[in-house]
Order: structure tokens, then C-alpha cells, then sequence
């Protein structure tokens, strides 16, 4: 018999004038008030996977509102033009270029040497998050990629997995997204989740592909050993950390984020207990300061005046010629591989980033190499999977080391650069239990402490609030995953159930409103109205990752809670 979500997302796929009474009305007792007040947004969700879909065909491909820029598409150095692409520069009037060179590995692209930027092509169709996001993004896609397998859209999730293969081949890595200016960097490694993934629903659906698995195998290989080497290395920690290989302030920051490198060095001016190694001054009579990092962003003239009691003119400092430094610029490009842009996690705007081994980035590599171990297994090769399970087994060693706190009963970060570990709260401490790193003990302790974090529209990314958007108070629905299927790893259902529920009746509320699904939410007031003070300040609909994680959430679902969902999105709304 289908389950009681798989009848949801049946319906909700068919056109809302097909819900009439009379249909409801012959469904078992238990599902029709909930297929009736879920149909909606389940049929914005199955919707949505086609109107997010980008290709190589179709003109939408190419719009990117963060660079203002007539579109280029850029193929492979030595990549035969294919024939969709040869239509789509006479369709829309776009400029096809090849890349200058081979790339192999990371690093060995200078962004700064394209005019203008462009998108990278990909041979198979992919989901964007949606908005400003208009390609695909490397940990976004994990997430929508859960979605469209609980959705039934298993072929479009192999075909972005399989681009993922493409980057690695063709563009040295999987890049934070396919765009020209993101050759720097990549985002938080989800690619064997991404293959797992894929590979479960492969499997249940009887038609497992040891070829495919085999192909997979290679490249996700190739993509663990770009985060294993220097320079994505934490130190002598045995660790990993983010690291953007460009320099200065990345392109698409400086055209859509306006302000915010001025907001920046404003507060470490304001602030210099924080603004050791991120700022670059010069004095007026353009002498340098004894700072030997180059000025590469934007400078500001700075001069600080005392004002006397008596009415004789201010005595004033000499004028300064303020500038960020390019440590700053590193901090704040791994930041930006981190997908957690922006928060006070690693520093005030995390401009220490690649000084930190982070529990999300550790986590994720210690799942790579169960996933790795259990593919050697299943590809026959012995000898590989007992190579995994010792690099697994030696990671968690390391991370229990460096990351638990017994005392707060919490996974932190840890700043190689200072040996100490860091106080700042965040969500990232679910990761360990997500990859089921975890002892019973953290896992008990950690589910103790959900109350440190969990807001009335559930998990809230950070305690402190920074006016960036991933602090306090925001929702975020990857962290909801991570959290949920990290407590039901561990047996901590009731909890992994509450958290569930929260954040689903605050993306269904909403939706009520006004017919979205947003990027991030309010988890205090339980609405998706931010005030994001750094960064972006958009909450952008579609939504990608937030369409895959309710779909996943849903599923899990305790029947009683499922009934009272769909209640409530049948009772009209009383906001205004």
C-alpha cells in the first residue's frame, strides 16, 4: 500500500481543480483532510522542480542579476561545440566562448582574468535554488536532490549528479556553482550524500548501476582528495578546513552586496579588540603602515578628532587611509566556500574562516569515507574499504579530540591558528550526529541542549544575533535536515519529531499568506519576514532547498502530526 505522503505528492502533482469534495470525499478517513489542506503547497513543490529546471536550451539559463553583464557561456578548452548550443547562441543572442586552458585541479584558474563572466556549461538539465541563484549550487543541490528523489524525479537528480562528475573532469573541482567567478572555491563536500542518494532509490526501484557506481566511485575519490591537501588543510590537526584560492574581494560580492565591505571596516574601526590582521592602514602623507598585507579592496579615509572643553580648534589625528586586509579577504572568500554566509561564527563576519577546522566540513569528509568504504565494499574492492574505514575511523578519533566539549555537551569549531577551541554557538553541532560520528552519550547530551537553539519555527542557526542572515534568529531548512535525521540516528524521536513539526507548520503558515516557499525563516516570530543587515538582504523565493527538506520532513512525519498539519492549513489565516 502507498504511503500516506507518497497519495500526497500524487495529488498535489495533478491540476488544484481536481480536489473537489467529491474526490476528497472517497479517499480513507485518515488522508482526506490532510491531502485537502497539504494539496497546495505539495502541488507548488512537484511544480516547482520544472519551473526551477535549467539546461543548455533554454535562454533562462543565462540571466545572473549578481553581475550585470550581457551573457557568455563558456565550454571547455577543447570541447566540441554541441549542436544545443550552437542554437541556444542563435535563440538568445548569447556569446560562446572555450576556456583558455585544461584545468585540472582548483586553484589553477585566476578569476579576475575573465571579462566579462559568464555561465560554465553543463550537459544535463539541473534545479536552481531560485531568485538570484540562477545555477547550480554544490551544497544546495544535496538537498534538492533529496527532494526530487522523494519526489520521483530520480532521472533529473542522477543528471545533476552527473554534471557534478562534469566539473570535477572538466573544471578541476565541484565548484561552489557554475559560474566563471566561482572557479576559487567549492562548497561543503554533500557529493557521495548526492550519490548515496541516488543510488537508494536506484536500488529500490530494482535497478542498481554498478558501472554508474563505479564511475562515481573515481570522482568522488578525486573530490575527498582536494579537501585531504594543502592548502584545505587545518594546520597539524589531521583536519580540513575552507580555503578560497582567490584574492580581494570576490566579483559578485562587490556588485550585489552593496555596502557591505564599507559595513565591515567600519566595525573593525569601531572595534580594534577584533581587528588584529584584518585591517591595512596608511597615513595621509602616504608613508605605509608596518602591516605588510597589500591593499586589495576598496580604502577609506579615516581621521579621529578630540574634541576640548574650551573653544580652541579639535586636536586631531593625521588622516588614515583604511583599507580590509587580504587575510580578511581569505577569511571572508572560505566563508563563502562554507555556504554560511554571513555569520559572527568564525569572528565578526567570519574573517577567520580558514583559521578554524570546522565540525560541518570534518563531519561531511567522515561521511565521505563511510560512503567510500561502503562502495568499496559493494564494487568488491576489499582492500579500499578497509583503507576507508581506518581514514573514518582516525578522523572521528581526531574530531572527538579536537571538537567535543564535555562540559557544554556541544560539538565547537576549533582555531588551529590560536589552539583553542571556540565558544560560539551554532547549529553545525548536529553534523556529528547527522554523519553518526557521535557517541549515545553526545547525542543525549546534545538533544539536552536543544533548548539553546530551538525557537516556537525551530532550529535557530546561532544564539547571537550579527544582522547576518546566518545567525539568530534564522531558520534555515538544510540545518532542520541535519538536526532531525541526526536525533533519529540516534533514537531521539519525540525530539526529531517536535523540531520536524515546528519548522514545517512555519514553511505551511506562511504558505498560506502568500502562495511561497522562501529561502530562509524567522524561527522566533515564525514568518519569513529578515532584516538582514550584512550580505544580501533578499529572502528569495522558489525554493530549492527549502522544497526538498519539507518533502523529506513530511515523510517522516508521525501520523497524529500529519493529521494536525493539514488542519491547520485548512484553518484561514488570521494574519494580516
Amino acid at each position: 500500500m502507498k504511503s500516506r505522503l507518497t497519495v500526497l505528492l500524487t495529488l498535489a502533482a495533478l491540476s488544484a481543480t481536481l480536489f473537489s469534495a467529491a474526490a476528497i470525499a472517497q479517499q480513507p478517513p485518515d488522508t482526506a483532510t490532510n491531502e485537502r489542506g497539504l494539496a497546495p503547497i505539495l502541488h507548488y513543490i512537484a511544480s516547482g522542480w520544472d519551473t526551477l529546471t535549467r539546461s543548455m536550451t533554454s535562454c533562462d539559463s543565462l540571466v545572473d542579476s549578481k553581475i550585470k553583464a550581457a551573457p557568455v557561456l563558456y565550454l571547455p578548452a577543447n570541447f566540441p561545440t554541441p549542436a544545443a548550443v550552437q542554437k541556444l547562441q542563435t535563440d538568445c543572442g548569447v556569446q560562446i566562448e572555450h576556456l583558455p586552458a585544461v584545468i585540472h585541479e582548483p586553484g589553477t584558474v585566476d578569476t579576475r582574468a575573465f571579462h566579462p563572466h559568464g555561465l560554465l556549461y553543463l550537459e544535463n538539465k539541473y534545479v536552481v535554488p531560485g531568485g538570484r541563484f540562477n545555477e547550480m549550487y554544490g551544497w544546495d543541490s544535496y538537498f534538492i536532490i533529496r527532494g526530487l528523489v522523494r519526489d520521483g524525479r530520480v532521472d533529473l537528480a542522477r543528471g545533476m549528479v552527473d554534471n557534478f562528475f562534469f566539473e570535477i573532469e572538466h573544471y578541476g573541482s565541484v565548484l561552489n556553482a557554475n559560474r566563471t567567478y566561482y572557479f576559487s572555491r567549492a562548497q561543503p563536500p554533500f557529493l557521495s550524500s548526492m550519490v548515496m542518494s541516488v543510488s537508494e532509490a536506484d536500488h529500490q526501484a530494482g535497478h542498481d548501476d554498478p558501472a554508474w557506481l563505479a564511475k562515481a566511485y573515481t570522482y568522488l575519490t578525486r573530490d575527498y582528495e582536494m579537501w585531504t591537501r594543502e592548502p584545505h588543510l587545518a594546520g597539524n590537526t589531521g583536519l580540513s578546513r575552507y580555503y578560497d584560492f582567490g584574492h580581494g574581494p570576490p566579483a559578485e560580492a562587490l556588485q550585489d552586496e552593496s555596502g557591505f565591505y564599507r559595513k565591515v571596516t567600519s566595525y573593525f574601526i569601531l572595534h580594534p579588540e577584533h581587528a588584529a590582521g584584518m585591517l591595512v592602514e596608511k597615513l595621509s602623507d602616504a608613508k605605509a603602515s608596518d602591516s605588510k598585507s597589500p591593499i586589495l579592496g576598496a580604502s577609506y579615509s579615516v581621521q579621529v578628532c578630540d574634541q576640548p572643553t574650551t573653544m580652541a580648534r579639535p586636536e586631531c589625528e593625521p588622516a588614515r587611509s583604511v583599507s580590509l586586509s587580504e587575510d580578511y579577504y581569505k577569511g571572508d572568500r572560505a566563508m563563502r566556500e562554507s555556504g554560511f554566509d554571513i555569520s559572527f561564527r568564525f569572528g565578526p563576519y567570519s574573517g577567520a574562516t580558514h583559521h578554524y577546522a570546522p565540525v560541518c566540513l570534518n563531519s561531511l569528509l567522515y561521511k565521505t569515507e563511510r560512503d567510500l568504504e561502503q562502495l568499496s565494499q559493494r564494487l568488491g574492492r576489499k582492500s579500499d574499504a578497509e583503507l576507508w574505514k581506518k581514514r573514518a575511523e582516525r578522523r572521528q578519533q581526531t574530531m572527538q579530540k579536537y571538537f567535543w566539549n564535555e562540559k557544554a555537551g556541544l560539538f565547537f569549531d576549533y582555531d588551529f591558528q590560536r589552539s583553542q577551541q571556540s565558544t560560539f554557538r551554532y547549529a553545525t553541532t548536529f553534523y556529528p550526529l547527522w554523519s553518526g560520528l557521535a557517541t549515545q552519550e553526545q547525542a543525549k547530551a546534545l538533544a539536552k541542549n536543544l533548548p539553546i537553539l530551538e525557537r516556537p519555527g525551530g532550529l535557530a542557526m546561532s544564539t547571537e544575533e550579527s544582522e547576518g542572515q546566518w545567525d539568530y534568529p534564522y531558520a534555515w531548512a538544510p540545518l532542520q535536515l541535519i538536526a532531525v535525521e541526526g536525533l533519529r540516528r540516534y533514537s531521539l524521536a519525540a525530539d526529531a519529531d517536535r523540531l520536524s513539526y515546528e519548522f514545517l507548520s512555519t514553511v505551511a503558515e506562511n504558505f498560506r499568506r502568500d502562495g511561497t516557499i522562501r529561502e530562509k525563516y524567522n524561527a522566533v516570530t515564525r514568518s519569513y519576514e529578515v532584516k538582514v543587515g550584512a550580505g544580501y538582504q533578499a529572502n528569495v523565493i522558489g525554493f530549492g532547498w527549502t522544497n526538498g527538506v519539507f518533502l523529506e520532513l513530511l515523510h517522516n512525519l508521525p501520523k497524529s502530526d500529519l493529521e494536525r498539519l493539514g488542519k491547520e492549513q485548512n484553518t484561514p489565516s488570521a494574519a494580516k
